[in-house]
């Protein structure tokens, strides 16, 4: 595959999640998909169908968008810089939904093999997300 090509894979994978579409995830993800940044939650088995739930999961109690504000590719990898936005309408493990939007941005890279994703690694806002939902607060804002 082609650079582009691999490109248009990742966009296809952001854009299914954002339907909701999660059984597309057969024919876009290696069944022993290799998450380096895996979520913040216990009980995910590896691979595939450890990333299907987890987004199962985050469709469920976030439903939102991904939008690509950058990529680069070049050879089996593609990096991509986005936004996610939702709102926490469901419960997370341990956090019960707050109806609040959240905003979230993340820098992803995806290795591509046979024309599946086949590895991860990101670096995700997470302690923004966190605050966004009221379970962590900084010194001196408005939530202590």
């Amino acid at each position: 595959m082609s650079a582009e090509d691999n490109k248009k894979l990742v966009r296809r994978f952001y854009k299914e999640i954002d339907e909701g579409n999660l059984d597309s995830m057969d024919e876009l993800v290696a069944e022993d998909y290799l998450d380096h940044s895996p979520p913040p939650f216990p009980g995910f088995v590896p691979g595939r169908e450890g990333l299907k739930k987890s987004f199962r999961l985050f469709w469920e109690a976030t439903p939102g968008t991904h939008e690509i504000e950058d990529q680069v590719a070049e050879g089996d990898k593609v990096v991509t810089r986005m936004t996610a936005r939702g709102v926490h309408s469901g419960d997370l493990p341990g956090i019960p939904a707050t109806g609040n939007a959240i905003v979230m941005t993340a820098t992803v890279i995806h290795r591509i093999v046979d024309g599946k994703l086949a590895e991860k690694w990101s670096d995700k806002d997470t302690l923004g997300f966190l605050q966004q939902l009221g379970v962590i607060s900084l010194p001196g804002s408005s939530q202590e």
